[in-house]
């Protein structure tokens, strides 16, 4: 499965990997694909480093990438507390109402949340780049459009490629006249921020729309059928992510979540703004319909949303209340139906690419060619 984009990077496969979890973003790159290690859960410097120091002893030599969420444009002065007096105590009621309606119990006294979303705020994400430099990353992946100019240059005075994801032609062409390296087609079936364009319309799309840019598809994607599919839609690879959730090597802190995911149909997962304000896929849950209900308040703007949940999700997390319990992922997880390694995903992918390979030569009579 191999492309000129996989090729200039070094890579025997053109999957690239995206995951919060350090042991598979490595198993990832070993396996022959690109793992792509995101940043946003890391707070401080320190625990990026430490994580970064542990990819590099473990990926085999092969190439990595980082991924982080930083705004083209930001406000000037704005800090944490800041936006955090802008919430209104009315969503902060409802919070409280509907944990103790499932009965969530308290964090205990002087414990912090494990899910917070500073690293959306743009000085956090500059912090990670200041340790990830020092690293021999091979791709900067920014997820809220295309990042600041200084960044793209700063990204490649270090020989670093960079790439942006896109939900429409539209936003593909910004990227490309913002001096980024490669567009990320995502499409509505993906987990996570996603837009309202599906795969098969939006790749081809957006490879027309940045030609000579090379595009990567994501969305949807979880077998090598489909990945023969990207590349006939003219990608040059294809990006994944909800597919590493269930494997071994991931680090989900709840068995119950596991379990959700693997009972969970393409079907059941939503679009919603409950997370983190803005359109995000995840599992239908009790949480995200008292969101999306009529007799709720309504979702608060990003960063707004995403500040306001960062506690309640960490309890619904650490106490495992299952009907309230879940997290972001792609219509793909219908797929998703067993704890498998990361190397065994990627033998089921080649087998299946090749097969797909094979099926179409044979109906276009190349067969044995």
């Amino acid at each position: 499965m191999q492309t000129e984009l996989s090729k200039t990077l070094g890579v025997e496969h053109a999957v690239f990997g995206f995951t919060p979890f350090p042991a598979v973003a490595a198993a990832i790159s070993r396996a022959g694909g690109f793992g792509v290690l995101g940043a946003v859960r890391y707070t401080a410097p320190d625990e990026l480093k430490r994580d970064l120091d542990w990819i590099e002893a473990h990926v085999d030599g092969k190439p990595y990438g980082l991924d982080v969420v930083m705004p083209a444009r930001k406000v000037e002065g704005v800090t944490e507390a800041d936006v955090e007096a802008m919430i209104p105590e009315g969503h902060r009621q409802f919070v409280r109402d509907t944990l103790a309606k499932y009965g969530v119990p308290e964090l205990a006294e002087g414990e912090a949340s494990g899910w917070r979303i500073t690293g959306w705020m743009e000085q956090v994400a500059r912090n990670q780049l200041d340790v990830a430099f020092d690293y021999p990353i091979r791709l900067l992946a920014n997820a809220l459009g295309s990042p600041p100019a200084d960044v793209v240059a700063r990204a490649h005075e270090h020989d670093v490629l960079v790439a942006a994801l896109a939900g429409s032609a539209r936003h593909a062409v910004k990227h490309q006249q913002a001096g980024i390296d490669i567009v990320v087609a995502q499409g509505y079936e993906a987990g996570g921020h996603t837009g309202d364009i599906a795969s098969m319309v939006l790749t081809p799309e957006v490879v027309d729309a940045v030609d000579p840019l090379p595009v990567l598809a994501a969305g949807g994607i979880g077998s090598g059928r489909q990945v023969a599919a990207a590349l006939a839609l003219g990608a040059q690879g294809v990006w994944m992510g909800s597919i590493w959730l269930t494997t071994t090597e991931a680090e989900l802190p709840s068995p119950k979540l596991i379990a959700k995911l693997l009972a969970a149909g393409s079907g059941d997962t939503v679009r919603s703004r409950a997370l983190t304000g803005k359109p995000a896929r995840q599992l239908r849950t009790e949480w995200t319909d008292a969101w999306d209900s009529a007799d709720g308040p309504g979702t608060l703007p990003m960063p707004l949303q995403g500040l306001l949940v960062a506690d309640a999700v960490s309890r619904i997390q650490k106490y495992e209340v299952e009907p309230l319990l879940g997290t972001p992922v792609g219509q793909i997880v219908g797929r998703m139906t067993s704890e498998r390694s990361v190397q065994a995903v990627f033998d089921d992918l080649t087998r299946g690419f090749e097969e797909a390979v094979d099926r179409i030569n044979r109906i276009a009579g190349r067969s044995g060619q």
